[in-house]
């Protein structure tokens, strides 16, 4: 619209420029002209529709003619009409004009609303009028509604809403005694089915695979968990949840053995695998990384594969979560300037390279 009006606004001066060398006699014959022109097309089509650029133009040319001046004139809309388009545009000029630059109350600054959400992030069971008696008592005086907003813009809900604990906040809270446990299934070149058990620490990502076996019995599984409590005590770690899902294949032994030990055994919702994502996460790792890129021959195929594959992933491979380390490696120091100009980097094959490990030259 306003490039339309400036090109109007352009053709009407260029049009009253070359108006300019003619005579007032050839002018009037010319309106004399344009007005029948002007009447004829009146009778024949409806009324016209003008845009906006179009009322532009017309309400600033002729505003300045008398009223009786205008009620002479053939205009394709009334004298009135026209005066009430000038009106509306010496209106929106003047409320423009009036507007405030910066409409409405400040922003509260800065500071006080990372106080606000602080005191909300240390203490879940606050409201918002509990926060705003607390800023008070600090003599930061700012009204209850305002922390209110504040909470409302960042999508922190009333404290009913605040006090239940989620899944994951739970996860979060409880990670350094959390292991998660779960089966996956893999084909060797003969046809056969074999199970896996694995379970990953949620803290430090370590992995540990239990067993394979091609006859998961309620048996093996038993002695799977006693194995684990074994190898938990041993490496002096402390573990109060297991998180696995409904398989059928987990035994009432398998759970008693955990609880004899002061382990509870959480299970996850029907179809709900993100409830033991990380478990999953692994699993999907180990396919894409191991057992999809290798034919297995047998069970001692297979045992000695993912014993290779836990070693790397627990020794070497890099975690997003970890910073990039490795969950039994943590990261080494930044090399200096002058060791970055000659790298002699080493590569190490696993599995006949099918996994990478580089390692700096000693």
């Amino acid at each position: 619209m306003v490039i339309r009006l400036l090109y109007l606004a352009r053709s009407t001066l260029f049009s009253l420029m070359r108006l300019l060398p003619i005579s007032a006699r050839a002018k009037s014959l010319e309106i004399l002209a344009l007005r029948h022109q002007l009447a004829v097309l009146q009778r024949q089509a409806d009324k016209p529709r003008l845009t906006w650029p179009d009322r532009a133009i017309l309400a600033a040319l002729l505003h300045r003619l008398p009223r009786a001046r205008l009620h002479r004139l053939h205009l394709v809309v009334s004298p009135d009409t026209l005066l009430r388009w000038h009106r509306e545009l010496l209106r929106r000029r003047h409320a423009r004009a009036s507007r405030p630059k910066h409409p409405g109350r400040p922003r509260t600054i800065r500071s006080i609303r990372v106080l606000v959400l602080r005191l909300v992030r240390e203490n879940p069971d606050w409201g918002y009028r509990r926060v705003h008696g607390e800023l008070a008592a600090l003599g930061i005086k700012v009204a209850a509604s305002t922390v209110w907003s504040i909470l409302k813009e960042h999508g922190i809900p009333p404290v009913p809403d605040r006090q239940h604990t989620t899944w994951a906040t739970f996860l979060r809270s409880q990670a350094e005694a959390i292991l998660a446990a779960d089966f996956f299934e893999t084909k060797t070149l003969s046809g056969t089915t074999l199970t896996v058990l694995a379970v990953i620490e949620h803290a430090t990502r370590r992995v540990r695979i239990l067993g394979v076996t091609a006859h998961p019995s309620a048996a093996w599984v038993t002695q799977v968990a006693r194995n684990l409590v074994m190898d938990l005590k041993d490496a002096g770690v402390e573990i109060k949840y297991l998180i696995r899902d409904r398989d059928a294949r987990y035994p009432a032994g398998f759970d008693a053995v955990l609880a004899g030990e002061g382990i509870e055994v959480d299970q996850t919702g029907v179809r709900m695998p993100r409830m033991n994502a990380l478990m999953e996460r692994w699993i999907r790792s180990c396919r894409s990384e191991l057992l999809d890129r290798t034919l297995i021959w047998n069970q001692a195929h297979l045992v000695h594969a993912l014993g290779e594959y836990e070693e790397f992933y627990n020794q070497h491979r890099p975690h997003r979560s970890l910073t990039a380390a490795a969950p039994l490696r943590p990261l080494p120091e930044p090399l200096e300037p002058d060791a970055l100009v000659h790298l002699d980097i080493r590569r190490r094959d696993r599995l006949g390279g099918i996994l990478h490990e580089y390692r700096n030259a000693a």
